[in-house]
């Protein structure tokens, strides 16, 4: 399993959505990072330097840099409000 960290920011946009939402998104990452290829889950982001993905997860997103052996998580949000 690749191992993940959210960035301080990250962790505060998670901490105010709804507690059912945070333990969704959290099963969800671990999910996704548990297979062979959590890559097969994720989008790259276009027009954003770097390896910087994003997971879907229901009506919301989680942006993350991908670092070898583990993922930094950029952000947490609503799909309405996350790319702005």
């Amino acid at each position: 399993m690749i191992g993940y960290e959210f960035t301080v920011y990250a962790y505060k946009e998670l901490r105010n959505l709804p507690q059912s939402e945070q333990r969704r998104i959290v099963k969800k990452i671990k999910e996704y990072l548990s297979g062979e290829d959590p890559l097969e889950y994720a989008k790259k982001l276009q027009g954003v330097p770097g390896k910087v993905y994003r997971f879907r997860i229901g009506d919301y997103r989680v942006i993350f840099d991908f670092l070898g052996s583990k993922i930094l998580i950029i952000r947490v949000g609503h799909r309405k409000e996350i790319y702005r």
